[in-house]
């Protein structure tokens, strides 16, 4: 080996670590683009889907987004969905906004409310009957179903629904048949379902007034829709919204918010959520002269508890949070990760959810209460 050549193999060799080193860097780069373009596109896609969601769907706080991100989600496939949330809290409006953004938008939703009918016309309501099929069947009626084929049939307070029709309802959904009440035939529809109800349905599945297999085969894509007092950044857009849509209807200009008004807004708990915010403000409207509300009148809930009694039972953030992810744990049935997992629907990768758990110290006995 001639003088000098060790260093120049030390310095080759240098080089060499370099050029790698800078490769690398750059193919991380091109990686880290290549993501960022998946990304930009899945928000695209997003954007895309909400522009269908309907003009009273109102507010930028975190939860919401996270609702609207999740109907952007579903709103394409024709997955069987589960709205949960409070009275008030706008479960008609996504499940709208979901059909809306959907392929089968061209044809009505079809809505059916199942506190609001007697037990004993439900299966009619639900499957239709056939002329003389019972007394007072005086001609051949079309049943929900039906006449939801090829759309939308939204089943709005699912827990109301009779334990004896649930199976038949079951069937309806995992068979993609019916038949009408009296009727021999079978009839061939596809419904997609959306189900709403603002009661725990595991505990109606555990005090046996609620089937489980249709628990679970609702159960596919759960949302959430947060109370009011969850979304407080929300109150004073939709309070404007509220205020425009009262203008436009009594064909006037819209009212103004004062300072003090809006910070009253912002201190009640809104035990009736959206809905009671906007009879609120059309109360307001009518007891305001002027063109700024400068006074709300909220109304007092029945048996509410005293002031020190809140405060004592006011809750740590690490609490809440436990109590949060514990609801949508029992909703999931314990599932972690997946499409119709708690993670998912958190907003969180399953490895950080998991990291929670022990942390919180939320046990599997602890969910399956």
């Amino acid at each position: 080996m001639k003088y000098g050549e060790p260093d120049m193999l030390i310095q080759l060799s240098e080089e060499l670590k370099a050029a790698r080193e800078i490769i690398a860097k750059q193919q991380q780069e091109i990686t880290d683009y290549q993501q960022q373009l998946e990304e930009e596109k899945l928000l695209q896609a997003e954007e895309i889907s909400l522009n269908y969601l309907d003009e009273d769907i109102v507010g930028s706080s975190p939860l919401i987004l996270q609702v609207l991100r999740s109907v952007a989600q579903v709103a394409t496939s024709s997955s069987t969905v589960l709205i949960l949330g409070e009275t008030g809290t706008g479960k008609e409006l996504i499940a709208k906004a979901i059909h809306q953004a959907s392929s089968r938008k061209l044809k009505t939703m079809v809505k059916l409310n199942c506190a609001s009918i007697p037990s004993n016309l439900a299966e009619s309501e639900l499957f239709g009957h056939e002329k003389g099929s019972f007394t007072g069947a005086l001609e051949r009626r079309i049943g929900k179903f039906e006449l939801a084929d090829n759309s939308t049939l939204f089943l709005d307070e699912i827990a109301e629904l009779p334990l004896e029709l649930q199976g038949k309802l079951l069937r309806a959904l995992q068979e993609k048949e019916i038949e009408r009440l009296g009727g021999q035939k079978v009839i061939h529809t596809d419904a997609r379902i959306i189900a709403a109800t603002n009661l725990d349905l595991l505990k109606e599945v555990q005090e046996g007034r609620f089937r489980s297999d249709l628990f679970y085969r609702l159960n596919v894509f759960p949302i959430q829709l947060p109370p009011l007092r969850a979304r407080k950044e929300d109150i004073e857009q939709l309070s404007s919204h509220f205020l425009r849509k009262l203008a436009m209807k009594n064909a006037d200009k819209p009212k103004q918010l004062s300072k003090k008004a809006l910070k009253m807004l912002m201190a009640h708990e809104w035990p009736g959520n959206i809905r009671e915010l906007e009879h609120v403000m059309e109360r307001s409207v009518l007891l305001t002269k002027g063109a700024v509300i400068k006074d709300v009148s909220l109304p007092v809930a029945a048996g509410r508890i005293p002031a020190t009694d809140q405060v004592s039972n006011i809750k740590t953030i690490a609490e809440n949070e436990r109590s949060h992810i514990l609801s949508v744990l029992k909703l999931c049935a314990g599932k972690i990760s997946g499409p119709a997992g708690a993670a998912k629907i958190l907003g969180v990768p399953a490895t950080t959810l998991n990291s929670k758990l022990k942390k919180l110290n939320i046990l599997r006995k602890h969910i399956l209460r």
